[in-house]
């Protein structure tokens, strides 16, 4: 839910997506009348850093797609995306991701992954 906070509280985010922010939840193909944003787990959390042989922080591997009829606008918002996360959740982004247009539908996905790590606290 700290993706999605973090990315709802955002104003570019907001007004260009509003409520079409899900997790796990792909637009409609043929009804893509807005832009989309779908959050999505890569794994399970992975224990990281470990002292005394207990893990001290898990990290977290997110997919986040971003669904759009423009080009432009899926761009902006898959870089505002990296910076919120940077910014809010000192997420980083990791590998490639998926860019993408459907002719047919004439959409265009922008899918970055991004890594998130959790400390754990005594």
């Amino acid at each position: 839910m700290e993706i999605y906070n973090s990315l709802t509280a955002d104003s570019l985010i907001s007004t260009l997506v509003g409520e079409r922010i899900k997790f796990y939840e792909y637009p409609p193909s043929g009804d893509v009348t807005g832009s989309w944003i779908v959050i999505d787990p890569i794994g399970p959390p992975l224990p990281t850093d470990y002292a005394d042989d207990k893990p001290t922080a898990y990290e977290y591997l997110y997919q986040i797609d971003v669904w759009s009829k423009t080009d432009t606008e899926q761009k902006s918002i898959a870089r505002q995306i990296g910076e919120v996360l940077r910014r809010e959740l000192g997420a980083g982004q990791y590998g490639t991701g998926v860019d993408e247009w459907d002719k047919d539908l004439n959409i265009f996905r922008d899918g970055r992954r991004y890594r998130l790590k959790e400390y754990l606290l005594d």
